[in-house]
């Protein structure tokens, strides 16, 4: 009796024209069990603080860990098959270890953990979409796996508030585990051990990801230490901005770069980068500012502070899957312009709220901005992608995905920073801190929610001139 190999011939010749979708289906396992990793700890937030004696200063870095992690590790991407049951058995392992964490320092380790398996599984759908689906089906394979992807930060963090509730915040660690053992029994049936869809394996840019990576860590760093000493928090910022240099100085010269600089070349590439920054900034920032936001401002409970997003999370869910049909009949920089713009709209009408706002309009205003994000999703990675020469998809795919998880961790540090200024002006020492003025912890709140509001805002007018005048066929040859 012979044994089976899982290649890629075989395994089209037994599933024919369904292998690509049951592929798509199986990273879309792997991409749930890191949303929900990423999101779910939000709600636990305020527990963990109170739990680890922590300040805001150091209580972000649960979320900002993860983030650094996730952002550096995606570009860490050359073999699909060995890469994605790797990272997912990492990610099981993270959260086991850090729902056990015997401290603070343990459990920021195993954020880091999760965050680097995760990072690694980012990519790999869209690599998948832009080189295995013809650009007919493109549109319809991202609403699908956007569709099960979104429901994750939807339902994780009213499952988290009520795990929270119940069994205290080492519970939501745990969540992940089952994800990742069915995506591994899943990868092991359906994914090749000869795939090519990721690209041929290059050597890794040791020097490139080091000075990336030096280049986060001392930003964010440096940002946090704005609050307490501003002139090292200037001097990081400082080698933060050196480490740049080097890295695009470097990425010019090596053969194999982390990040091919000709990408930028394409104008809805750029524009698309720099919209992905700050839509990240302004997601990421949002999805830790909320659950703290219910808690500690509007003084609700953590289930229901959790509970708010799952309605808005099912709408997404429907948003995600009508925005992709879309993208055949309307152009994605559109599509993208108004999404931020809902997005936009969402936080300035967060900042209208008050204690006596009814928890059916909290639901409504996330309603809104998740209608937003629900046109973003499948139209950006379109919209930067299309006109790309086909040899620079993995790179530019990865590229996209790097810039708006690296725009979510600074905006994740750059939030709590804005949040923690906007408190000491009203004499609050923290987010738990008393106050004079009941309304005054509402209103740095507030405050905080226009910053988010308009960052969104400016990254409309990048979305706009992602537009495209030449056929994609005329693209690379103009290049």
């Amino acid at each position: 009796m012979t044994t089976f190999t899982p290649t890629l011939e075989a395994l089209r010749a037994r599933y024919g024209e369904r292998f690509k979708w049951l592929v798509l289906f199986t990273l879309m396992v792997g991409a749930v069990s890191s949303v929900i990793s990423a999101t779910i700890v939000n709600v636990a937030i305020p527990d963990l603080s109170r739990h680890f004696v922590l300040g805001q200063e150091r209580a972000q870095w649960v979320s900002a860990s993860f983030m650094v992690a996730m952002t550096l590790s995606m570009l860490l991407t050359p073999w699909l098959r060995r890469t994605f049951i790797g990272a997912l058995l990492l990610l099981g392992v993270g959260g086991l270890a850090g729902g056990l964490s015997p401290n603070y320092e343990v459990m920021i380790a195993m954020r880091v953990v999760e965050g680097i398996a995760a990072g690694i599984m980012q990519p790999l759908p869209n690599i998948l979409i832009l080189r295995v689906f013809p650009e007919r089906e493109q549109g319809k394979a991202f609403g699908l796996f956007g569709f099960g992807v979104v429901l994750a930060p939807a339902v994780g963090p009213s499952v988290g508030g009520f795990l929270v509730e119940l069994f205290g915040w080492r519970s939501i660690f745990f969540v992940v585990m089952p994800f990742t053992l069915i995506g591994w029994a899943m990868a092991r049936r359906f994914m090749a051990v000869n795939s090519s869809m990721a690209g041929e394996p290059k050597p890794l840019d040791w020097r490139g990801l080091l000075l990336i990576g030096g280049a986060t860590v001392t930003l964010l760093n440096g940002l946090v230490a704005l609050h307490s000493d501003a002139t090292h928090g200037i001097v990081l910022m400082l080698v933060s901005a050196v480490c740049v240099a080097g890295f695009v100085f470097w990425q010019q010269r090596v053969e194999s770069p982390l990040l091919n600089l000709r990408l930028f070349s394409y104008r809805q590439f750029a524009m698309g980068a720099v919209v992905a920054f700050i839509y990240g900034a302004g997601l990421y920032g949002s999805t830790y500012l909320v659950p703290v936001y219910m808690q500690v401002a509007l003084a609700y409970a953590p289930s229901r502070a959790g509970l708010v997003l799952l309605p808005a999370g099912l709408v997404l869910a429907v948003t995600i899957m009508l925005a992709g049909r879309l993208t055949n009949r309307i152009e994605p920089f559109r599509l993208v312009s108004f999404g931020l713009a809902a997005l936009a709209l969402s936080f300035f009408l967060m900042a209208t709220n008050t204690r006596a706002t009814s928890y059916l309009l909290l639901i409504a205003i996330a309603i809104v901005g998740r209608i937003g994000l629900g046109f973003v999703l499948p139209s950006l990675s379109l919209g930067a992608m299309r006109g790309v020469d086909f040899t620079l998809i993995p790179q530019g795919s990865s590229a996209v995905n790097f810039l708006r998880q690296l725009g979510g961790a600074i905006g994740v540090s750059a939030t709590g920073i804005f949040l923690q200024w906007r408190l000491a002006t009203r004499g609050i020492e923290t987010v738990h801190g008393a106050a004079v003025d009941p309304e005054a912890r509402i209103l740095a709140f507030d405050e905080t929610f226009i910053f988010l509001g308009t960052l969104c805002a400016l990254a409309v007018l990048a979305a706009w001139r992602m537009r495209r005048r030449e056929l994609p066929s005329a693209i690379p040859a103009a290049q």
